[in-house]
């Protein structure tokens, strides 16, 4: 019988040894992903809710709302619901949740009002997380003083409100804090809002240069306070800026973070192109 290899056997004994360590590499890579889709499977889920129903009309949240719930999905361990009836806000118990995402813009000042800005505040004092979405800035403009406290920055009507929708670059700044530890910086089609006001003690993680003005201005950023967890972001104008790849990871990230979650995701390795 012929053999199986009719090389001689020094070339057979080094082509048995390659193939033996290409499996071994294999075999380690295969057990890495599971250990890693194991442990992140093991982390209990998160709960998130996306309070919305009300915007400047130009700004379609019936169709943002589920891109951005669907975005905040993409990490599994984050369960999203959404509230879009701002009215119902005040009487909402937010306890059940980990993190609460305002969507909206209300032009009623009584819609949800005073009660409905007391709970957010009670919520975040005692523990809960809160991300502010786009135009979320400009909610709750006849409470603007007790928001800005809550949110860090808000919207100004005084000041010239964006750059022209288009294309800009968003720099992560740093790399320090961990929903932009491992980012890189990410071109997107949006607006670059040049409108926030406030004195609030913030942490900026990501900037844009007006190409109206050359001025720099944040465009995502903490609430600088060692007990709470508040991650505000301008970006989203509509479906396709809270798509782009890079956007879309701040908000995922953002929102795991306020949430209490452990960053980056173990299984989810993100990094912007």
């Amino acid at each position: 019988m012929q053999s199986l290899c009719s090389k001689p056997a020094r070339s057979c004994d080094a082509a048995r040894s390659r193939w033996g360590q290409m499996i071994v590499f294999a075999s380690v890579v295969l057990l890495t992903v599971a250990a890693s889709t194991q442990a992140e499977d093991s982390q209990p889920q998160k709960r998130v809710l996306i309070v919305t129903g009300e915007d400047y009309p130009g700004h379609k949240w019936q169709l943002t709302a589920p891109a951005l719930k669907m975005q905040l999905e993409q990490d599994s361990r984050l369960r999203v619901e959404t509230l879009d009836d701002l009215r119902a806000l005040a009487e909402t118990d937010l306890s059940p949740f980990d993190a609460v995402v305002i969507h909206f813009k209300n032009y009623d000042p009584s819609i949800p009002g005073q009660a409905g800005l007391d709970r957010l505040v009670s919520y975040v004092e005692q523990g809960g997380g809160l991300v502010a979405v786009h135009f979320a800035c400009g909610a709750f403009q006849e409470f603007k003083q007790e928001y800005e406290l809550l949110v860090g920055r808000v919207w100004n009507p005084e000041l010239r409100g964006h750059d022209p929708y288009g294309t800009f670059r968003v720099d992560i700044v740093t790399n320090e804090h961990k929903i932009t530890q491992s980012m890189k910086s990410f071109e997107t089609e949006d607006e670059l809002y040049t409108c926030l006001d406030g004195d609030t003690p913030i942490q900026v993680l990501a900037t844009s240069i007006s190409k109206v003005d050359s001025k720099t201005y944040p465009i995502a950023f903490v609430v600088a306070h060692p007990k709470k967890r508040v991650f505000h972001c301008l970006l989203g104008h509509n479906v396709m800026g809270l798509e782009n790849a890079g956007a879309a990871e701040l908000y995922r990230k953002g929102t795991a973070w306020a949430a209490g979650m452990a960053l980056p995701s173990p299984h989810q390795q993100e990094t912007s192109p």
